[in-house]
């Protein structure tokens, strides 16, 4: 059950699949499960905590892995404390690689750079990214508003002719067998797993958190700014988040300055819900492929499960004939 391509022969392992680097989510656990399924597991590094990164590459013990960063947030001392354990790779998102890549490539790890849109993947192969992610707005979490469907081959045409070394990835909408077979057609080498791997039994996930997605459909969700601004989080211009709404969105989403101007208070009732896993005011970061999880999984088990699924598919015989 192995399905080869350029991104197995890069990072050297077995299946085409990439766990995404989800803040708070993804932690050593995780990451390890992935590699140790035959993927590549990536640690969320997040907003970029030094102690947090150290603790979940502690957690993920020999196993080959590697960390993901917000860059817009990033320092130097916080990839500093993941390139100390020799990761297998470095992804960047939101944010230009550049001011990073060096060090990276320095260190002996990939430099994976996530993008939204085809000038963000040109300056991304400037940067000297060996993987370039191209993330759909189905995506769960941060994003832009680029498709799945039109951004993968646009950016694997770009690649062809300009970077034919650098290597495509999908992410955005990618829960099973399909969603890899599908990519693989679009012209990418390989998916970056989400969602789905968020719906895992070693994801940090809130159990409440879990039981809303399982619960849910990818009408469920909505692209929105309000737990930003209730965290207080200052994100770039053109990125919103995807999450399931709740009374919380349902209440501020329309009203942003509203927000803002109770953020102080906001802040500690928000946080305050994080933690105790109060899905009507924290929100559920989870994508479009909700409607697509209908349980709490091995992180194992859905990597070798979208493998086999998408192996399958690709093997049948499409001309009608039974």
């Amino acid at each position: 059950m192995t399905i080869s391509t350029r991104l197995t022969r890069l990072l050297g392992c077995t299946h085409p699949v990439i766990s995404a680097p989800m803040a708070f989510a993804a932690g050593g656990r995780l990451a390890a499960a992935v590699s140790g399924a035959g993927g590549l597991g990536l640690i969320g590094g997040g907003y970029g905590e030094a102690d947090w990164v150290r603790r979940e590459f502690d957690a993920a013990g020999n196993a080959a892995v590697g960390c993901g960063f917000i860059t817009w947030n990033l320092e130097r001392a916080v990839l500093e404390a993941a390139l100390d354990r020799a990761p297998r790779a470095i992804m960047l998102s939101f944010g230009d690689p550049a001011p990073w890549s060096q060090a990276i490539h320095d260190a002996g790890a990939i430099l994976i750079a996530q993008v939204q849109t085809l000038e963000h993947a040109k300056s991304a192969v400037d940067a000297g990214a060996g993987i370039i992610v191209a993330q759909g707005a189905e995506a769960g979490g941060h994003g832009r508003r680029r498709a799945t469907m039109t951004l993968v081959p646009e950016v694997a045409d770009m690649l062809a002719q300009r970077a034919p070394d650098v290597v495509p990835v999908a992410a955005g909408g990618i829960a099973d067998g399909r969603g890899l077979a599908a990519a693989l057609m679009l012209g990418a080498e390989g998916v970056l797993v989400g969602s789905r791997l968020w719906a895992s039994e070693e994801a940090l996930v809130h159990p409440d958190m879990h039981a809303a997605a399982v619960a849910a459909d990818g009408d469920a969700t909505i692209r929105t700014s309000v737990m930003d601004v209730a965290r207080r989080l200052d994100w770039p211009e053109g990125y919103t988040a995807r999450v399931l709404r709740n009374a919380y969105t349902d209440r501020w989403h329309d009203d942003l300055e509203g927000l803002r101007q109770v953020a102080e208070r906001e802040s500690a009732r928000y946080a305050k819900a994080w933690a105790e896993g109060d899905i009507d005011v924290a929100n559920t970061f989870v994508g479009e492929v909700a409607g697509l999880i209908r349980s709490i999984e091995p992180a194992a088990a859905i990597v070798e499960g979208i493998v086999a699924e998408a192996e399958a598919r690709l093997a049948r015989d499409w001309s009608g004939d039974d």
